[in-house]
């Protein structure tokens, strides 16, 4: 493991090292329990975004018209109906 310097207000740091004893814990634990947390959130956004982009290459829809009719089409189908019943 690597040690890891930070600066932080002397108060702040006492609250910190008091709430840890309440949760039987060390400030040096919730640090490096966040940092690993951190850490993977970006892991995850990654791989969030990744399977997005392959839902979206998989669909059929599109901005471009390939997989949903366009508003004219439902206009002419919405009007046959009309025109039949």
């Amino acid at each position: 493991m690597t040690n890891l310097t930070i600066t932080v207000d002397e108060g702040t740091l006492k609250r910190a090292r008091m709430r840890a004893l309440e949760e039987d814990t060390s400030v040096n634990a919730v640090l490096r329990e966040y940092l690993e947390a951190y850490a993977d959130r970006r892991q995850e956004r990654r791989e969030a975004g990744r399977r997005i982009l392959e839902v979206a290459r998989n669909s059929r829809a599109s901005s471009g018209g390939n997989g949903l009719p366009k508003r004219e089409e439902l206009y002419e189908e919405r009007l046959g109906r009309y025109r039949r019943g």
